[in-house]
């Protein structure tokens, strides 16, 4: 049994790594700063496992870091500044939290080594997903250029203006970086092989898709897309959706990640490693959103079309699963349907701030929905 420390640890995803972990027998140890934008004011989340020992404090701080190393035997960093749009003009913000926090808590690790390190890096590092051309050809770098307002097809096409097919996407598709976020967890992913090994340490990097469940902050504009619909359902409000709706996604569910984190501390075939932690399963997010609202008994609110593109969202991108199942034997065990039902029970008994339009408004007066 190990003390294993988290950063970012009492964030959503954060807590079920805790709880799964503390299942296991471990000893668990967070360091988060506790931003007002996802926990708001509160001076230790009413979801943290009281079995947790928190320490709060800012990754970028090395004191803090090399004292919540004390005694540790493994890392999980998942501390990150997470938003595509919010990144493209918080620049600083999100590049000091995400590259310069985690190359502090590697300057720190060189003292305090521990037995390994898996960090939390995401599938935005991919761009567009990976497509078929009309030919059979596998195109990995697909865009799409010349968004504007009102078009009939957000699809990307070849050189030769013929559709592309998406198909799902294995970690051997090259990066293709469209957002600073995207280019922040990129730079975590390589920090963390290329500063563990020199030094000893085991380290593994998961590329996690669209994480939903109970416990994620409903008042922040910039978190993951599932709970930014439930918050505008609560609120009496149609799920807002940009483009035209059809773009699909992988969403999977908080605890089938949160066990992908604990046996990737673990297993030695994931040593060294980078692998896509999804369901497997594409849905669109118009979808999606639909099927949230028939869960929450809001049926009558159907997703507005917004019609327009955000500088920085891709239009496909699912999750090849196949070198999680050979590697880690991940497979996500999560029912969809049970899934958001368990989601819109927990919805229920909770108060949100919409902040959605604030949010759009924010991004269109700089320049960021096309």
């Amino acid at each position: 049994m190990e003390t294993i420390l988290i950063t970012g640890g009492a964030g959503f995803i954060g807590r079920f790594v805790a709880d799964e972990l503390l299942s296991r027998g471990h000893e668990v140890r967070v360091l988060d700063s506790l931003i007002e934008q996802v926990h708001g004011d509160c001076e230790r989340p009413p979801l943290l496992n009281d079995a947790v020992e928190l320490i709060r404090g800012d990754v970028r701080n090395g004191d803090v870091v090399s004292k919540a190393l004390d005694g540790v035997d493994s890392v999980i960093h998942l501390a990150a500044e997470v938003g595509v749009g919010q990144s493209m003009y918080e620049v600083e913000r999100y590049t000091s939290t995400n590259d310069v926090g985690t190359a502090v808590l590697f300057e720190k690790l060189i003292d305090k080594p521990v037995r390994r390190v898996v960090t939390a890096s995401s599938m935005s590092i991919y761009g567009e997903g990976l497509y078929r051309d009309a030919d059979g050809n596998m195109v990995q770098d697909a865009e799409r250029k010349g968004l504007r307002d009102g078009l009939t097809n957000w699809e990307p096409v070849d050189a030769q203006g013929r559709p592309l097919t998406p198909v799902a996407t294995p970690e051997w598709k090259q990066p293709n970086l469209a957002s600073i976020y995207a280019l922040n967890k990129y730079v975590q992913e390589r920090t963390t092989h290329i500063m563990a090994a020199p030094y000893g340490i085991e380290g593994v990097c998961l590329r996690l898709f669209n994480v939903y469940g109970p416990g994620q902050a409903l008042s922040n504009p910039y978190t993951g897309v599932l709970a930014i619909f439930a918050s505008r359902l609560l609120n009496g409000q149609k799920p807002m959706i940009f483009e035209d709706g059809e773009q699909r996604r992988d969403f999977v569910h908080v605890s089938d990640v949160a066990r992908g984190f604990a046996d990737a501390l673990f297993l030695p075939q994931a040593v060294g490693g980078t692998f896509n932690i999804g369901s497997g399963h594409d849905r669109s997010v118009t979808e999606v959103a639909t099927e949230l609202a028939k869960a929450m008994g809001k049926n009558d609110l159907t997703p507005e079309i917004v019609g327009k593109a955000r500088i920085g969202d891709i239009r496909h991108c699912f999750c090849d699963t196949t070198l999680a199942q050979e590697r880690l034997d991940f497979r996500a065990t999560q029912d969809f349907t049970a899934g958001l039902a368990e989601l819109a029970e927990w919805v229920a008994e909770q108060t949100a701030e919409d902040k959605v339009a604030t949010m759009r408004a924010e991004l269109e007066r700089r320049g960021l929905v096309a």
